[in-house]
């Protein structure tokens, strides 16, 4: 099917499932135990709904926001979002490259098979996300190699403190790093067209595929027999920790993972530019509270530090609800995943763009011809008592 027949997200995310082997898309698209948190993303948005108004003027449109100091051309940059390279060849140069055309943020994911450095060569302004160890031995040399690099914006995700119970992903043969597991070796050959593009041209024209980004230092291969933890050492890192670490980095930090409004004013106080509203997707935590409903309590207390929101975002829509509920901008991860999947680079512009489009015509049927001008005024909770409370 051609990118111009997917009209929306879920038309991508269909392509997606009949392009990837089955674990791999299990892997993209799953969350942890009984993917309630997933749902929950989801169930949110539809919680709230807008409120038009009328006769604004809104021939003249724009989606532009401002965040710490860049202007982007729309408030949806691209998640960081793990081995990317099973998407597509070289998936994370071709997210980034989406990005940087698109004029949007691009997070590149600690999980990553391509070197950092050759990342912010060919899209300068990308963001670095890290999982971070409360030894900090580790991390003064992985400050350095970033910004070397020439990343200025460094997310410190601090919601995988362990690994998730992600019971999908091992009844599909899918694990991190990967074992070559009957299921695994028999998901990949049903899926000729991925196993020749994909995964025997990785291996061909780079061998095995290692993680790249965790540390200073290269890490282990993506595929082997043993079932290390790279996650060593996450468990212990504290505030304190984020103290120190503002007090290293000299760019922009960012803390990921933030849903209670305490954990927000602590990341503010140990010096964070910016927090990022998020539950792993679901992916982590089952059962954790919605992003879209922990949302407005943090941007009652974050004052003027800036708010991003991830995690559920599949329509224009959800986004200017986000927005109009305090955020900032959006992250999306599966969507820019399943866009790489179908389409490569331009399935991916292909998402952005989509969602895009959404928000522009949104923004129209609205009444508010710029996006920064989005507030409460805009949504109400969908409970008959919450519309009269508020408009009596």
């Amino acid at each position: 099917m051609r990118l111009s027949n997917h009209l929306s997200i879920a038309d991508l995310e269909r392509s997606a499932s009949r392009r990837l082997p089955a674990s791999i898309f299990g892997y993209v698209s799953g969350g942890a135990e009984d993917h309630r948190a997933v749902v929950g993303n989801r169930t949110a948005f539809n919680r709230w709904v807008l409120v038009p108004r009328m006769l604004t003027g809104v021939a003249e449109r724009s989606q532009e926001v401002e965040i710490f100091g860049q202007r982007y051309t729309s408030p949806v940059g691209i998640a960081p979002m793990g081995l990317a390279g099973l998407c597509a060849y070289e998936g994370d140069l071709q997210l980034a490259a989406a990005a940087r055309d698109a004029k949007v943020p691009f997070v590149l994911s600690a999980a990553s098979t391509v070197p950092l450095e050759k990342v912010a060569m060919a899209a300068p302004g990308s963001w670095y996300q890290g999982y971070l160890s409360a030894d900090r031995s580790t991390i003064t040399p992985l400050l350095a190699r970033i910004e070397r690099a020439g990343f200025g914006v460094l997310v410190i995700t601090v919601d995988v403190p362990l690994a998730a119970q992600r019971e999908n992903e091992l009844r599909n043969g899918f694990s991190v790093p990967l074992r070559l597991s009957r299921r695994l070796v028999y998901g990949g050959l049903a899926r000729p067209r991925w196993l020749l593009s994909t995964f025997g041209r990785t291996l061909l024209t780079q061998g095995v595929p290692h993680f790249e980004n965790f540390t200073a230092n290269r890490g282990g291969p993506i595929i082997t027999g043993a079932t290390g933890d790279h996650r060593s050492g996450r468990a212990a890192l504290c505030w304190n920790d984020i103290h120190w670490i503002r007090s290293q980095w000299k760019g922009t930090l960012v803390v990921k993972g933030i849903l209670h409004p305490d954990d927000a004013l602590r990341a503010k106080q140990a010096g964070a530019d910016g927090i990022i509203v998020s539950n792993h997707g679901g992916r982590q935590l089952d059962g954790a509270l919605a992003t879209l409903d922990a949302l407005p309590a943090i941007t009652a207390v974050a004052g003027d530090m800036p708010v991003i929101l991830d995690s559920g975002v599949r329509r224009g829509t959800d986004v200017i609800k986000a927005l109009s509920l305090g955020a900032r901008m959006v992250l999306v991860g599966r969507p820019a995943m399943y866009g790489l999947a179908v389409g490569g680079h331009a399935g991916v512009r292909h998402a952005l763009q989509l969602l895009r489009r959404e928000i522009d015509v949104d923004l129209a049927l609205l009444g508010c011809p710029r996006i920064e001008k989005l507030n409460r005024d805009f949504v109400v909770q969908v409970s008959r008592e919450s519309w009269h409370a508020a408009h009596g």
